[in-house]
């Protein structure tokens, strides 16, 4: 297949290029904002810069494609809650281009990208596909538009797409305003590890290979108009997951810094990759203790990859967000 990969210069969709440039023909739109870099995927990868709101770049880059996978998002919680423009703007607005696209040029299939934190929290068991949306941010929220855009374009159209929702990702190349990525880098320098609240909010880790192969599972096998979970193999306190990566990195408990909890913030997270594993075969490959050794491992010996994100606009993003300075 040619794939047109949009988003894919960032932290999961270059892992997604990454596993699968070797048997397809994968050409990437991205807009290169603050997260997504050129570094992150192999030279010989043909990248285009733009958004995917722009409505002639993307026929001009989608025509003659077989497949559009879609991973182009606004992916921090915290900077929707301080300005939502940009995610409305991409999650809307942009899928509905490539929707547009898709339907104008012919293109045979489509594949949305999307997050368990359409559904909202979850007191206990597993979220299925047939849970209510219930979003409670506005990232999670303009996500869940763009879900219900796929859906409308497919029960409208005929639309031949397919929408996978992941758990909480983690693993090499993450921009590091996340909390896996963050408390590395900042054990490896020893600053605070900022938690959040109480720390206790429990979430379903997904090794980042692990969801791309669960993606392209889809994009090859399920069924055209239906969502499908992929979910991590382990859940864990956010809290434990900071004591680990401090275990890892050889560092104690005193660099850990409670503050305040986000508005809104999600307790629990949790997903049912039954519909997965029944109708395409996927399976977690990589548990929890396993990719948290892989990943610190990846940030130890890759310095020259996110040194020049903790010297950039990272730094000033962090220093207004925590109240305090980087080491």
């Amino acid at each position: 297949m040619k794939l047109l990969v949009t988003g894919g210069a960032g932290f999961i969709g270059s892992t997604y290029v990454r596993l699968h440039r070797a048997d397809h023909d994968v050409v990437v739109l991205d807009k290169l904002t603050y997260a997504g870099r050129r570094e992150n995927l192999p030279e010989e990868v043909e990248l285009v810069v733009g958004g995917i709101e722009d409505r002639d770049l993307v026929r001009q880059v989608a025509d003659g494609v077989d497949a559009i996978v879609n991973f182009a998002a606004e992916s921090h919680v915290d900077r929707s809650i301080a300005d939502q423009d940009a995610f409305a703007r991409t999650h809307v607005i942009g899928t509905g281009v490539l929707l547009d696209a898709l339907r104008e040029l012919g293109v045979p299939r489509y594949l949305q990208v999307s997050t368990d934190e359409v559904y909202g929290s979850i007191q206990e068991g597993s979220f299925t596909e047939t849970s209510p949306l219930d979003p409670s941010s506005p990232y999670s929220a303009t996500k869940a538009a763009g879900d219900l855009l796929v859906s409308a374009h497919h029960h409208t159209y005929g639309t031949e797409a397919v929408i996978c929702r992941g758990s909480n990702n983690y693993g090499p190349r993450q921009y590091p305003e996340k909390l896996i990525p963050l408390s590395i880098l900042n054990a490896m320098r020893g600053d605070p590890l900022p938690v959040y609240g109480d720390g206790r909010q429990v979430r379903n880790w997904l090794y980042v290979e692990d969801f791309c192969r669960g993606i392209h599972a889809v994009l090859e096998g399920g069924r055209p108009g239906e969502a499908y979970n992929v979910g991590g193999p382990d859940e864990c306190e956010n809290i434990d997951v900071v004591r680990r990566i401090l275990e890892l990195t050889g560092r104690d408990e005193s660099l850990i810094e409670h503050v305040t909890d986000r508005p809104g913030h999600d307790r629990r997270y949790s997903l049912s990759s039954d519909k997965l594993r029944s109708e395409v075969g996927w399976e977690a490959q990589v548990r929890f203790d396993e990719g948290l050794a892989r990943t610190v491992d990846w940030y130890r010996d890759n310095e020259d990859w996110w040194q020049p994100i903790r010297s950039g606009e990272y730094r000033e993003y962090y220093e207004r967000h925590y109240g305090r300075s980087l080491g």
